[in-house]
């Protein structure tokens, strides 16, 4: 009981509050910037040559203002917006009218899921063997250049990561999609064709998250794994004439890992929001390039779901 006293019940409503200001944020911060969403989108419409009359114009300002309530008060839109968020009822999209802000999400979410755990697994994977044999074979020079290459990349911002193997790969060598999940104009259907077209557009993004993972994970495991090898274990095991490879697999690897899985959890937030941001660079149909399009649209609902 005085565990769930001093810290757990502390804790949760430590959190509560945090996640009720970050969410009152989201809600009055597109309110706060002067523009307006309604105005914005009567305009795209007039630009892309649909005729609207003044009197017409007039009412469909007026429904739609209804429509998404920003007739109401602030105060009115605040409590509103609250019970939308727990009935996870946002109501229709703004800028891609009249479909469903949670249909946007769903259909963004599994790009997003896909791309996550595909870099985070191979980046955390590949940099920690790699890091692992670059901690205990500290005289290789193969690996020498792997750990010059992972100090090379891991300052690197995802974003400009990303522009990196834009140009190379889609502009100079033109091996690989510049942007998108899959090809404009594509069937989506479950066939080895369309996977293969998604995988091909996927191969960028991936990767440009991969490299960034693998050097942060690299420069952290070889560290672990210098520090573990120094162990009196370690060098009995030596002395004893264990084989390298069982020392390396059994003795320093199985203990080098356990830091570096509390460190994977603990970075999954970095590595979202430099998912989102790759999206972005490369157009994938994620849920970052949908907050993208969220932001600039004005899109008050979709920015809330």
């Amino acid at each position: 009981m005085r565990f769930v006293r001093r810290y757990l019940i502390p804790r949760l409503i430590q959190y509560v509050l945090m996640i009720s200001l970050g969410l009152t944020v989201i809600f009055f911060l597109p309110r706060l910037l002067p523009t307006d969403p309604i105005m914005a989108q009567i305009h795209l419409m007039e630009g892309l040559g649909a005729g609207i009359d003044p009197v017409s114009k007039e009412e469909l300002i007026a429904t739609l203002r209804e429509m998404y309530g920003l007739e109401e008060g602030l105060f009115r839109q605040y409590v509103s917006f609250w019970r939308r968020f727990f009935t996870l009822d946002f109501g229709p999209s703004l800028f891609m009218f009249p479909t469903p802000v949670s249909r946007l999400i769903g259909r963004a979410l599994p790009w997003t899921v896909g791309l996550l755990l595909t870099s985070t697994l191979l980046g955390w994977t590949i940099g920690n063997i790699l890091g692992g044999l670059r901690g205990y074979f500290r005289q290789s020079r193969l690996l020498k250049i792997v750990d010059g290459l992972a100090m090379f990349f891991r300052p690197i911002p995802p974003y400009i990561m990303a522009l990196m193997l834009i140009i190379l790969f889609a502009f100079l060598l033109g091996v690989l999609p510049l942007s998108g999940g899959y090809t404009v104009g594509m069937r989506v259907a479950f066939t080895w064709s369309f996977i293969k077209d998604v995988i091909r557009h996927a191969v960028l993004p991936v990767a440009s998250l991969i490299l960034l993972g693998a050097a942060i994970n690299h420069q952290s495991m070889r560290l672990i794994v210098q520090s573990v090898t120094d162990e009196d274990y370690v060098r009995y095991a030596k002395i004893g004439n264990v084989k390298e490879r069982t020392i390396f697999g059994r003795y320093v690897m199985r203990n080098a890992l356990l830091p570096q899985v509390t460190a994977l959890s603990m970075s999954l937030g970095m590595l979202f929001g430099g998912a989102l941001i790759t999206e972005m660079v490369f157009a994938y149909p994620g849920i970052g390039l949908l907050a993208y399009r969220a932001i600039i649209n004005s899109d008050y609902n979709l920015i809330m779901g």
